[in-house]
């Protein structure tokens, strides 16, 4: 950093070299607004501005850290996979309805907005899936970590007659991405409300 600022999650500075001051934001860094937002939807995250000279090192639990460049496009992310931001970037929620909660998240995600670098964290490397129009991309919530670009997002019961005779392969539900973007997964899932039936 070179007197510039990044926003990250409370907690995630593993070490620094240089001069590097720290703030914590109430709210997420969004004001008052962001922060009543933050707190009705349920999509709360803990952030602090750091700026300075010099190099900060940001981590959380030994998970992998992938860097997605916004040029203007909006990124969704589940809030506890994103790591920091660049200061010129500007976060938000989104409403996912039953996805979000089938995903284990809530009926909300988090938005990033501009131009910049957003770091997120997946648990092994991510997985970057492309969606085009006619082709269809179906995810399990658990594994879900973010998309961008022009998709469509619902949810689709992956439950048939084998699941309900007991020999189902377990995944009753999935998201089923349409439309043109890119989906980012991760080669773990979370404990998820529509796990295994």
């Amino acid at each position: 950093m070179t007197g510039d600022t990044v926003k990250a999650r409370n907690g995630t500075m593993v070490a620094y070299t240089g001069q590097m001051g720290f703030k914590k934001l109430s709210g997420g860094g969004d004001g008052l607004r962001g922060m009543v937002t933050r707190r009705l939807t349920g999509e709360q995250m803990e952030v602090m501005e750091v700026k300075g000279q010099g190099t900060c090192y940001f981590a959380d639990k030994a998970t992998e850290v992938n860097l997605v460049r916004l040029n203007g496009e909006t990124l969704y992310v589940e809030a506890e996979n994103l790591l920091c931001t660049e200061a010129t970037l500007h976060t938000g929620t989104s409403f996912t309805g039953l996805n979000g909660m089938a995903s284990g998240n809530g009926l909300f995600t988090t938005k990033v907005e501009g131009h910049g670098w957003a770091a997120l964290t997946s648990k092994g490397p991510a997985i970057i899936l492309r969606v085009s129009q006619g082709m269809p991309l179906r995810v399990d919530p658990g594994a879900y970590i973010a998309h961008t670009g022009n998709l469509n997002r619902a949810l689709k019961s992956g439950a048939g007659w084998t699941t309900l005779i007991g020999e189902g392969g377990g995944e009753a539900m999935q998201v089923e991405f349409t439309g043109e973007g890119l989906v980012y997964v991760q080669p773990s899932e979370r404990m998820t409300f529509g796990g295994d039936v």
